[in-house]
């Protein structure tokens, strides 16, 4: 009976589910624009994309070699991951450069997953995602937002159906794509007042010597060439 049941989840795990229709795919787009659009929204709903920017941070630290020693989350949407080794080279490039492409590629992924109808998986990945980081998370506000989140895929892919799961779906990939373009244009507008003087950009040009104004160049161009082709593929453009 335990291997019947096992061989079913699997099933549903790696399986494909059937496409929405056209204009769920419309709908859930329009939603996340309004998730993303409205400052006052956008001060709650960019936690989740501080979610995958440290995340992002996180992931690439551990594939280059680095050691990975914690996340921090904050309540007004900023974060903090801290790793060990070498202070320059490749994987500390790679490290600092990852946190503002990591939302809009998470969402260019999840859109690939969509196209080929894998929208159980993307749930359930995107689940096991949030506990790994959840090991990682230094602070109390950092635990709580990521549990929630959490919480949100783990609810939608256990008792929900199908339906409800695609839209849930759908609407997390266009957040993920919608809003991964906006906080770079907002840390150019802060660095213009005098803010953020040891952002992502100023550390990897310190890294790199190369000026700011390119890793700005190189943020936009993910985040709007991930947002135009996983738009594309979920309007089947």
């Amino acid at each position: 009976m335990s291997d019947v049941l096992g061989n079913d989840v699997l099933d549903d795990v790696f399986g494909t589910q059937a496409a929405p229709a056209q204009w769920i795919v419309i709908a859930t787009a329009v939603a996340a624009l309004l998730v993303v659009a409205p400052r006052p929204i956008w001060r709650l709903s960019r936690n989740a994309i501080t979610i995958a920017h440290e995340g992002g941070h996180g992931l690439i630290a551990l594939v280059t070699g680095r050691r990975l020693e914690g996340i921090r989350l904050h309540s007004d949407t900023s974060g903090l991951t801290v790793s060990r080794g070498r202070p320059t080279g490749i994987g500390m490039i790679l490290t600092a450069a990852a946190g503002y492409t990591a939302p809009p590629l998470l969402g260019l992924g999840g859109a690939w997953l969509l196209t080929e109808h894998h929208i159980t998986l993307l749930l359930w990945l995107a689940t096991a995602l949030l506990l790994a980081m959840l090991v990682m998370i230094r602070n109390a506000y950092g635990v709580l937002t990521v549990v929630l989140t959490g919480a949100a895929f783990l609810l939608v892919s256990w008792l929900t159906d199908p339906a409800v799961q695609s839209a849930f779906a759908y609407t997390v990939v266009w957040f993920l794509l919608l809003g991964g373009v906006r906080p770079a244009f907002e840390l150019q507008a802060k660095r213009r007042h005098g803010g953020a003087p040891d952002s992502d950009a100023d550390q990897l040009s310190r890294l790199t010597h190369v000026p700011p104004a390119m890793w700005f160049l190189l943020f936009h161009t993910v985040s709007l060439c991930s947002l135009i082709g996983g738009g594309r593929w979920m309007l089947g453009l």
